[in-house]
């Protein structure tokens, strides 16, 4: 019969921990984390290690003895994600292992950054530590590096009231009845909407009045891809609308098309909200829809 497989478990451990002396330079570098301070080493070569070296690793001198304080803030050179840490690791969530240079050192030392999420790791990140309380001298004193604050988010939200002038006052009694009122300049004979006092052209005072159609022609437009309340879906399209027998646009939004079909020229017509709901307010107007007849030539 097959031998069974020869399985030996064997344990290696230094009952008590294994113990040796830091020496003067790793030891003021444990001394220094323990105060909540990091320190690098000098070479004769004017380089300071971090962490501190006992011997230039580029010539094998001694160092010289004089520390100076580094960091705290650095910069992430180089990382690895580890998406699922292991029971030794320093945080139970996914973070980076990361070569980070602190301000003030020429080399980088090896720790974790607690980044909250993959997609915020990069070279150039920079980074602090973040101390752990009662620190007893020992590289673990620092729980982990975390990203600087570099963005926050603000809500912005004011109240304000407006009061009409005669002009507008007068652009909006035609919208809460579902007509557009403009005004014709009696010395160029432009057409203007909304509703104006005066030409901006000439600067002569405008006296007549005239009711435009709902119906006019895309001149240019933009794609929009952040939410806002008033358009009908996400990417919606405003645009400058060219109303019939006008000379300026207006700008609004363009719905029951989708984003990637509008287009220069293109023919709508306001769609309004329901008689019932209207008031003295352009939110009567939901948007501009698509009539189905051929473009204009622009």
């Amino acid at each position: 019969m097959p031998s069974e497989e020869l399985i030996a478990e064997h344990v290696l451990e230094f009952p008590g921990g294994y113990t040796r002396t830091t020496g003067p330079v790793i030891g003021r570098f444990l001394t220094e984390l323990r105060d909540g301070r990091i320190v690098g080493v000098r070479t004769a070569g004017g380089r300071t290690l971090v962490p501190p070296l006992e011997y230039d690793p580029d010539t094998g001198e001694a160092v010289t003895g004089e520390f100076t304080e580094v960091g705290p803030t650095g910069t992430v050179e180089g990382w690895a994600w580890v998406s699922e840490p292991r029971a030794g690791h320093p945080l139970e969530r996914p973070f980076a292992w990361a070569l980070i240079r602190l301000d003030g050192a020429d080399t980088a030392l090896v720790h974790a950054v607690d980044a909250g999420d993959v997609r915020a790791m990069r070279p150039g990140l920079r980074v602090r530590p973040r101390w752990r309380t009662g620190r007893t001298g020992h590289i673990t004193d620092i729980e982990s590096f975390v990203p600087e604050v570099t963005r926050i988010v603000s809500p912005v939200r004011t109240e304000y009231r407006v009061r009409p002038g005669k002009s507008l006052a007068r652009f909006l009694e035609g919208i809460e009845r579902g007509i557009f009122l403009g005004c014709r300049c009696g010395s160029c004979g432009k057409v203007y909407v909304p509703y104006r006092l005066s030409c901006p052209e000439c600067g002569v005072a405008i006296t007549e009045e005239t009711e435009l159609p709902d119906t006019g022609t895309i001149t240019t437009f933009a794609i929009n891809n952040l939410p806002d309340p008033r358009a009908p879906e996400v990417p919606f399209v405003s645009a400058y609308i060219l109303l019939d027998g006008a000379d300026i646009p207006m700008i609004a939004l363009v719905g029951d098309v989708p984003a990637h079909e509008v287009r220069q020229g293109m023919r709508v017509r306001a769609v309004w909200v329901p008689e019932e709901e209207r008031t003295a307010s352009m939110s009567n107007i939901r948007w501009f829809a698509p009539t189905g007849e051929p473009d204009v030539e622009l």
